[in-house]
């Protein structure tokens, strides 16, 4: 998100599209301003959708600061180039795809080159202390409580207050205090992940039950526990939980692979600002001896043999990494078990699994899925409807306008609905992707420039989606209708269809 003052230009955020193909093909585009004009970034924290398209910032002319905490400065300095060295190696293997023989070949966004470059423009700011990341505008981060290292971002511009919630974490979440910051703004910027579902608040304690129960019936299973992980905060929410269970007697000692060498990244910087972490307790955690730490693709390919075996992979929705291996290999295990505790947008993989398929296509190959598939819902990094709702009414006032971004449109739909029953706001918006408003001080902002961007038509589920889907299932559905009659005319219809031109 660019803020602009004069001729000074700030931006927040600088994060990579996820989602389905046609989303991440956005990642593609060049950016809607100069690079070589942004005076500032201030990034809210380290994960991919927030920070992922630095390094193309910086590849394309930036040259300033990026803005950030502590533990975020740490975080970039290996998420970067690990994020450059996957696209790297997924853009290889996607060309390598017998499937797109003859075809142009992709590129990709950035390599690990421009992941190390981008990571030595971070600078660390401590919290709830006032910063000037260009000449005209003051700044503030205060605690998001989202993962480590996440921050609100404070702004006093031309006599506005300005706050960005950036991603917002939930009561009860492991390592980090709730969610602060100041009231009384001219307007907010605010997440909206969960903001149309109330979920039960679990305890640590009661967390670490279910875990335990899902965990005893895939051990019992006799197959493998696979876990599709986000390699930052989730992987070690789990690996707290795991280890406490096993020290308390609750688990026997299986073993967990974490199969994510940039996972195995983050766990060293959560290690070196443990001090600052709660819930940490007593006993090893990180280095418990139960805890493999997976570095090799060789080591990596070893575990196809495994049984009764947790395996922790990135990344959380099975997009790309190492899980999509472990998937292939696991999917059509009937003993085996997949685990989904993190969020899984529409478009992806894990979404598609999750959502209940009996078949789905991975590298241009149908697997069955035969694996039992699982939820727990109690880890989440984002706070619910309610959460977001008490932090919003906790910011008041709020004189102008309150922007509700990083949502699903139902789900944005319904929370500013509720917002705005509640007066919340001036006004209740909800941006498209290349909008630009005028804020005034204490009015609602003014849309002056609805660029109406092609780009909005790929959130979402899209035709590569469809296509999968068809793909994966169209044999048996086919052999499903009575006749071979009915077969071919199914076909031809199919055929007859694509035949035609587009109205």
């Amino acid at each position: 998100m660019e803020v602009a003052h004069g001729k000074r230009r700030l931006l927040i955020d600088c994060g990579l599209f996820q989602g389905s193909r046609s989303l991440e093909g956005l990642n593609h585009r060049a950016f809607a301003f100069r690079p070589s004009e942004i005076d500032a970034v201030i990034v809210t924290h380290a994960h991919m959708d927030h920070c992922g398209l630095l390094p193309k910032l910086v590849a394309s002319g930036y040259a300033g600061k990026v803005w950030c905490t502590a533990p975020t400065r740490d975080l970039l300095a290996f998420m970067l180039p690990d994020a450059g060295r996957i696209q790297e190696n997924d853009t290889a293997r996607r060309n390598r795809r017998q499937d797109r023989a003859g075809e142009e070949p992709f590129e990709p966004i950035f390599t690990e080159h421009d992941g190390t470059q981008a990571a030595r423009h971070a600078c660390a700011v401590p919290l709830e202390t006032w910063f000037e990341p260009v000449p005209g505008i003051r700044a503030r981060l205060w605690n998001a409580g989202h993962i480590l290292g996440s921050a609100s971002v404070e702004l006093v511009v031309g006599g506005q207050r300005l706050l960005f919630s950036g991603d917002l974490g939930p009561e009860h979440k492991a390592f980090h205090p709730d969610p602060a910051a100041p009231s009384g703004f001219d307007h907010i910027v605010c997440e909206s992940t969960y903001g149309d579902q109330t979920r039960k608040q679990y305890t640590i304690r009661q967390r670490r039950t279910l875990l335990q129960g899902e965990i005893r019936e895939a051990i019992a299973a006799g197959g493998n526990l696979v876990i599709p992980v986000f390699a930052l905060e989730r992987t070690q929410e789990l690996l707290l939980d795991i280890a406490s269970l096993i020290n308390a007697g609750r688990l026997p000692r299986v073993p967990v692979y974490i199969d994510s060498p940039l996972a195995g990244r983050a766990t060293e910087v959560f290690g070196r600002h443990a001090d600052a972490l709660e819930d940490m307790g007593k006993g090893r955690i990180f280095d418990h001896p139960a805890f493999h730490y997976v570095e090799t693709s060789t080591d990596s390919i070893a575990l196809n043999a495994a049984s009764g075996a947790i395996i922790l992979a990135a990344s959380g929705m099975c997009e790309g990494g190492r899980i999509r291996h472990h998937l292939w290999h696991n999917l059509a295990r009937a003993d085996s078990t997949i685990l989904f505790v993190g969020f899984q947008a529409a478009g992806t993989l894990g979404r598609t699994i999750l959502d209940g398929a009996k078949r789905v296509r991975m590298s241009g190959r149908t697997i069955v899925v035969q694996a039992r598939i699982r939820q727990i819902e109690s880890y989440t990094g984002h706070a619910d409807r309610d959460g977001l709702i008490g932090w919003i009414e906790d910011r008041h006032p709020i004189t102008g306008s309150l922007f509700l971004t990083h949502g699903e449109a139902r789900t944005i739909e319904l929370l500013g609905a509720e917002l705005a029953a509640r007066g919340a706001a001036r006004a209740v918006m909800s941006p498209a992707i290349g909008d630009c408003y005028h804020l005034a001080r204490a009015g609602a902002a003014t849309l002056i420039d609805g660029t109406h961007d092609e780009a909005n038509e790929a959130i979402g589920l899209d035709w590569r989606n469809m296509c999968a889907g068809l793909l994966a299932n169209l044999k048996e559905e086919l052999k499903a209708l009575p006749t071979n009659a009915a077969r071919s005319a199914a076909l031809r219809g199919m055929m007859d269809a694509l035949a035609r031109p587009a109205d």
